[in-house]
């Protein structure tokens, strides 16, 4: 179950009432006349099953009260109502596939942001990952691709291309790309001051390295893992199933590749360097063709499930 908090001119919580009370899957509607300040107007309140929650949200925007008012969405962990179960048995679909897409546009907006805090994030990854394959120490690696947070640009992308939003796109797109060249810039100085320290050597580097060498020798194994990848990375942000991402990102070696290519390019290893940035390349590609597969896929599935369940 979702709970909407909204706040509407009082010249138009008549129609937002009946918006709420036409809508199957909506329940424990309350109104509070004039208790709003800053936007003066009234607060509404009502719990509705996740599988009405876009529609109902459509036809909020449709009303203008994202612009005049406020719409707040919150997910409920536990709601003990027999009122509750009933509207959830009425509104059609299953909650499990439901996508909520203004919840994801959102999301991915805000995990597309180009920030400080993004870059630090996937810098440190970036450095994390130079140690485990100079090392060749493949917990490193995981570890690496853990903290990694270009899930969220390529999430995005997804998104927007399925939206048609080309702003989202763009930002997601300059996210990925500025972030990964300066993660990469980082980590080639950090490279020259581990070789100056003498933690890293290239002869190291060269090794056979058998829990490491795939980073930078892709091949279609690396393609299938990041389709696959992919698929389930967007079906956990559309069911909100976050503790899946986690598996998501140590199944994907963007970031080893990305940190492989830097620690390579500053021992003059170009081969190298370039292998590790077509696995880089490929990691995204895939991703992004079966994230974007997948909602496309979803959102005919579920349009397809809601005129079943209407007729």
């Amino acid at each position: 179950m979702l709970h909407l908090r909204l706040i509407t001119p009082a010249d138009r919580t008549t129609e937002v009432v009946d918006l709420l009370e036409k809508t199957v899957g909506t329940t424990h509607l309350a109104v509070v006349p004039g208790a709003a300040r800053d936007p003066e107007g009234d607060l509404v309140m009502c719990d509705v099953a996740r599988e009405a929650g876009d529609e109902l949200l459509a036809g909020l925007r449709a009303l203008g009260i994202d612009e005049c008012g406020s719409i707040a969405v919150e997910n409920i962990d536990l709601s003990l109502s027999e009122r509750a179960e009933k509207a959830e048995k009425e509104a059609p679909g299953e909650a499990a596939d439901a996508v909520l897409w203004e919840q994801l546009s959102d999301a991915t907006h805000e995990e597309s942001t180009l920030s400080v805090t993004f870059i630090a994030f996937l810098a440190l990854a970036t450095m994390i990952a130079a140690c485990g394959v100079v090392l060749d120490n493949a917990i490193l690696i995981v570890g690496a691709m853990a903290v990694g947070p270009e899930f969220g640009p390529l999430a995005g992308f997804c998104t927007a291309v399925v939206r048609r939003a080309p702003r989202l796109a763009l930002r997601s797109f300059v996210a990925l790309i500025a972030g990964f060249a300066a993660a990469m810039l980082v980590t080639v100085g950090f490279s020259y001051f581990m070789d100056a320290v003498h933690l890293f050597e290239e002869s190291r580097l060269q090794a056979e390295r058998p829990n490491t060498n795939f980073i930078y020798r892709p091949d279609w194994f690396s393609f299938v893992v990041a389709l696959l990848a992919g698929s389930a990375g967007m079906l956990s942000l559309t069911s909100a199933k976050s503790g899946a991402l986690v598996g998501v990102a140590i199944s994907v070696t963007t970031v080893p590749a990305a940190a492989n290519a830097a620690v390579a390019f500053s021992y003059g290893s170009y081969k190298q360097a370039w292998g590790s940035a077509e696995q880089l390349l490929l990691n995204m590609l895939g991703i992004v063709l079966a994230g974007t597969l997948t909602l496309i896929t979803q959102k005919y599935f579920w349009h397809l499930s809601r005129k079943r369940a209407r007729t």
